[in-house]
Parts: C-alpha cells; sequence; structure tokens
C-alpha cells in the first residue's frame, strides 16, 4: 500500500498542487482550490482495506495469536479471497506513480521535498509512539521494541540499517521514500517535461531489468526491481490523464509496466497449492487483481470516474495513511480484545476492529496531520504561498 496519504505506501499518497495540462481530464477541487481526483481517494481507501483484510484474516502468524488460531478457522470463506489483500500495496504503488508526477509537476526540488516529508512524517510519528506505547502495557500481549530501536524508527531508515521495525507496513513506505529520491533528482531537480518523464520511465525500467540479471544487491535496492514496473506504471497513467489518452507511448509505458509488474507479483506471491499451506493464491487470481488496479487507476486518469465526486471521498482519502499506518499492530490488540476476551464473533469482530482503526484515524489526521503538516512544510519551505 504511499506509500501516505497514499503515502505509502503501503503507502498512501495525496495529491497537492493541480496541473494544467493541454487535455487534461477535469477533476473535482478540494477545499484549498486545488484540483482533486476524488475517485483516486476511493482507490487509495480500496487498497488500504484490503491490506487490512489480509492482515487481519488473509494469513497466518502474530493474528493467528491474536484470534486464538489460525484465520483460516474463523472465516473458512473469506480467508481465500483475504489472502489476496496484500495485492493492495502493488495497487498503492501504481496510485503513487501517479499523484507523485502530479504534484511533483512544476514544483521547485525544495517545494517537491518539503510536501513529500510533512505528508509522511507527522502521522508515522505519532503512529511509532502510539504502537510502542500500547505494546508496552503490561496485559498487551506484544512486545515493544527496545527504546534505542524506537528512536531508530522516527528516521523511517529502520529498514536500510538493519534495525527491528516498529510498524510492519513501514517497509512500503522505504520502497516510496526510494521512488520519491528517484522521481527528484530525475524530473523533478531538472524541472518535468513530458520528455523528461518518458525518458525516466523508460530508464528506470531497462536498469531495473539490467538490476536483476546483475543479481547485484546494491543495484536492487537503489532501482527495486520487483517494485518499480507498478511506480512507471502509475507514472505513464498520469501522462494519460496530462496529455490525452491517443498517446501511443505513455500506452507502451502502462503496458510493459503492467507486463512486468503482474511477473513480479506472481513469482513473488504465488506457491504450489498444498494441505498445509493457508496463503494459495493462484497465478490468474494475482494477474487479475494486478489488472483491476491498473485498470482502475486508469479509469481515474481518463476521466471515466469522475462521476465519483462524494465529498466522503475526499474524507476517506485523508484516513488512508493513518488508517494503513496503525491497522495492523493495534489491530492485533482489537481483535483479541473483542474476540477472545468479550467473544464477539469472527465477523463482527472484524468489521468492528476494522471500525475502531477508521476512527482512530480519524484522531489521527484531525489532531496530528492537520495541525502539524503545514508547519513542517513551512520550516522546510517557508516561501511556499500560505494559500
Amino acid at each position: 500500500m504511499t506509500t501516505p496519504q497514499l503515502t505509502s505506501g503501503a503507502r498512501p499518497v495525496a495529491p497537492d498542487a493541480a496541473t494544467t495540462a493541454p487535455n487534461p481530464v477535469i477533476p473535482m477541487r478540494s477545499r484549498g482550490g486545488a484540483s482533486r481526483l476524488r475517485a483516486l481517494d476511493g482507490l487509495r481507501l480500496l487498497a488500504a482495506l484490503m491490506v487490512a483484510a489480509y492482515h487481519y484474516a488473509g494469513r497466518d502468524g502474530e493474528i493467528s495469536q491474536a484470534w486464538g488460531g489460525s484465520p483460516a478457522q474463523q472465516f473458512p470463506t473469506a480467508s481465500g479471497l483475504f489472502a489476496y489483500g496484500c495485492l493492495g500495496v502493488q495497487i498503492f504503488f501504481v496510485i503513487s506513480g501517479f499523484v507523485i508526477c502530479l504534484s511533483g509537476w512544476g514544483r521547485t526540488l525544495r517545494a517537491f521535498v518539503a510536501s513529500r516529508v510533512s505528508r509522511l512524517y507527522p502521522a508515522y510519528w505519532a503512529a511509532i509512539l502510539l504502537v510502542t506505547a500500547v505494546f508496552a502495557l503490561p496485559w498487551v500481549a506484544y512486545e515493544a521494541l527496545a527504546p534505542s530501536d524506537v528512536l531508530t524508527n522516527l528516521t523511517m531508515l529502520q529498514q536500510p540499517l538493519g534495525v527491528d521495525r516498529v510498524l510492519g507496513v513501514c517497509w512500503t513506505l522505504w520502497a516510496e521514500m526510494r521512488f520519491y529520491a528517484l522521481f527528484a533528482l530525475c524530473v523533478v531537480l531538472p524541472g518535468a517535461t513530458r520528455g523528461r518523464v518518458v525518458l525516466f520511465c523508460a530508464g528506470w525500467t531497462l536498469a531495473a531489468a539490467l538490476a536483476q540479471a546483475a543479481n547485484e544487491p546494491f543495484l536492487n535496492v537503489v532501482l527495486m526491481p520487483e517494485y518499480a514496473p507498478f511506480f512507471i506504471g502509475g507514472v505513464g497513467l498520469f501522462l494519460l490523464h496530462r496529455y490525452g489518452s491517443r498517446d501511443p507511448v505513455a500506452w507502451t509505458i502502462v503496458l510493459v509496466s503492467w507486463l512486468i509488474g503482474q511477473h513480479y507479483s506472481v513469482v513473488r506471491l504465488w506457491h504450489s497449492e498444498s494441505a498445509t499451506g493457508f496463503s494459495y493464491r493462484s497465478s490468474a487470481g494475482i494477474i487479475a487483481v494486478v489488472t483491476i488496479g491498473f485498470a482502475l487507476v486508469a479509469a481515474v486518469a481518463l476521466g471515466k470516474l469522475r462521476w465519483a465526486n462524494w465529498r466522503w471521498l475526499t474524507v476517506a482519502g485523508a484516513l488512508t495513511y493513518p488508517f494503513y499506518l496503525v491497522h495492523e499492530h493495534l489491530g492485533w490488540v482489537v481483535v483479541r480484545t473483542l474476540h477472545h476476551d468479550f467473544g464477539l464473533p469472527s465477523y463482527a469482530t472484524l468489521m468492528l476492529t476494522v471500525g475502531l482503526m477508521l476512527l482512530l484515524a480519524w484522531v489521527l489526521h484531525r489532531w496530528v496531520e492537520r495541525p502539524l503538516t503545514p508547519v513542517l512544510r513551512r520550516s522546510i519551505d517557508p516561501k511556499r504561498p500560505t494559500a
């Protein structure tokens, strides 16, 4: 999953500014006056809910301890479908490619960095501290990390530093950060143009393939062969949004990205069916979910979902990133309390847990993101207009 309001990454990221284009799809306008694609907000929340379904009922692991047994026993039919929810992350990455190209077009490097840092970190810091505090409670069955590890997690660089993660989903934020860095250096710094973005997509696609062939760890870290096609596909979809659907080069970028993306998804997530394997996913099912993800973002890019202008979608988009950050680990605690301690049925526990995590996400958005994001943005880019 912008992966930050899509930001993550899982990570969900929200567009920050409008762009003008020769033949753009006309989106709704946000409260601040900037163009906003509300259907994209809805897709972000859908991807986050997919990931939550996977974490709560689509795999084994710590969640089995919360349920008191494998989720496959709690959801004998639905657990097989929930296992595909992990592909919400790939959909997040496609959305992120679209949104970062949208928000980075026409910006200075400093303004771009300010928008990303201020978007990612406030809710992330709050989630780190909140999960650590809850896990430190004596009656909670999960252990908090050591103070040094928690402090390192505040940098969002714990994964490359080899430090244990407070938030399991933060690996997607590390992927997002690398994408931001590549896009900033190759597109934002010299100035975004269609030709430069096309060259960026083609160059990254080829370089990622070469990195895969070379099996060089450093190149794999920088170029992210298994995630690159999703980011690149999102960038290609933005080109279709900006310049219109009759752009064969943009369509080629999207098609090649989809072809490579489905390959990596099948390689990573498919395994042969077995009696002991919990999260069996067919290759056809994986390809179908990846295809639907690309198709839905394409529908937004081409204006096919412009009818989805409901105001609540903007709220949904705002809640996606904080929900994505807190839902997994705090969800373990809520599931155990509701199901094990209070004896609620499985489906009631699942729905109530999702609802409580969305409520917590609203609290984080209202009392953390809204006051701190503009302050942090202005501290990095003081020249940014306040309007």
